[in-house]
């Protein structure tokens, strides 16, 4: 059965400063138990803002590093999920509910791409 990775792209600066309400979370919490109880959920989790994060880049065979936060960039990967489904109009209408957990709220986009095997 085919993989899929859902990749959660966000703005960080149009997220509520106050973050995710309780109503959110408790949404979210279901369908995440839903979608682990229909034996779909492999690995999921949100990241932590690109003000915490390290850009590892090579170029002309230099490594080289820039910590975040990262200006130039606005849209950026909050998250992600690993699902296994029997096919990609599955894992799209996951990632259709898991948008509208979210509410009115939220600007979101969700990537969602198979995985490759081998």
């Amino acid at each position: 059965m085919p993989r899929y990775l859902s990749l959660v792209r966000i703005d960080e600066l149009s997220v509520p400063a106050e973050g995710p309400s309780p109503e959110l979370m408790q949404r979210m919490g279901e369908l995440l138990e839903e979608i682990t109880k229909a034996g779909v959920m492999l690995d999921t989790a949100g990241l932590l803002p690109t003000a915490q994060g390290t850009r590892v880049h090579l170029k002309g065979g230099d490594v080289s590093f820039t910590d975040g936060p990262f200006t130039e960039t606005k849209e950026v990967v909050g998250g992600y999920a690993i699902m296994q489904c029997k096919d990609k109009a599955e894992a799209l209408e996951w990632a259709k509910r898991f948008l509208k957990v979210h509410g009115d709220d939220w600007t979101l986009t969700l990537e969602v791409r198979e995985i490759e095997e081998g």
